[in-house]
């Protein structure tokens, strides 16, 4: 969101050795892994190799993979990562993965196929399970809901198969209301409150999406009425002023009320 920006994209090498580091020190049992936003097709390459291995050690681990590949403005989809990165996640990183949380684009992307009415949201979902995850949440879409333009529709789908081989599928709409800014990071909060809240209701998929979704408009909320009082009447907030308030939001994230329910599909 800001005009300028400074750093280093981290490469396959320099991920390995910061992993190697952590082996060494036999500090490399984990039960999660989230990552997120990626620029480098060796680094995601790199990322489900060390999984795999993590995998191999705890078979219980669940890989959270957030697709971040782009979205859409005014209808229009465009990527914001070079394009090289699709055939990496679409063939090697969400074949790994437990949990996927794309946006209606980067779904749409990931199975070559388009998304114009809920139905076709949920055979996307069915196509993005048999690639792998248990869990499809669509974190956000343009579809219109029930409650019509001003909610937003998320849309989750958790797919387990029992052990006499029978498949259960749950899933779920979450409309929330939409809040007119523009923020950045809401889609790292999405997937990091999913992973908690899963972790917490591992076979309740409708609660995990509530809590998530609650939480995440405790956040909003709170941090547009914070810019709007920084920006001073009739002013539009900056990025810096948009940060999300998530220090402040401590207890909402722990603990969200619940405000915004899922309707079971």
């Amino acid at each position: 969101g800001y005009a300028h920006w400074k750093g280093q994209v981290l490469n396959s090498d320099e991920l390995h050795e910061l992993y190697e580091g952590l082996k060494l020190n036999k500090v490399n049992q984990y039960d999660y892994v989230l990552t997120g936003y990626t620029r480098d097709t060796s680094f995601l390459a790199m990322v489900v190799d060390i999984v795999q291995e993590l995998k191999q050690q705890n078979s219980n681990l669940v890989y959270v993979c957030d697709p971040v590949m782009g979205d859409k403005w005014n209808g229009e989809g465009s990527m914001y990562v070079p394009k090289d990165l699709l055939p990496v996640y679409r063939d090697k990183v969400v074949p790994v993965a437990d949990i996927i949380t794309p946006n209606q684009f980067e779904a749409e992307l990931l199975t070559g196929r388009k998304i114009y009415t809920e139905k076709d949201a949920l055979e996307v979902m069915d196509m993005l399970h048999a690639m792998g995850p248990e869990t499809v949440v669509i974190t956000s879409s343009d579809l219109q809901g029930p409650l019509g333009n001003d909610y937003l529709i998320a849309l989750g789908s958790h797919r387990k198969t029992k052990a006499d081989g029978t498949r259960i599928t749950q899933r779920i709409r979450v409309e929330s209301p939409k809040v007119d800014a523009v923020f950045v990071g809401t889609g790292d909060l999405f997937a990091a409150m999913l992973l908690a809240w899963t972790h917490k209701h591992p076979n309740n998929l409708k609660v995990a999406c509530e809590k998530t979704v609650s939480a995440m408009q405790h956040v909003l909320q709170r941090t547009i009425k914070s810019a709007k009082v920084q920006a001073g009447e009739g002013n539009k907030p900056n990025s810096a002023q948009l940060e999300l308030r998530m220090v402040q939001s401590k207890k909402d994230i722990e603990n969200p009320e619940i405000i915004v329910k899922a309707a079971v599909l």
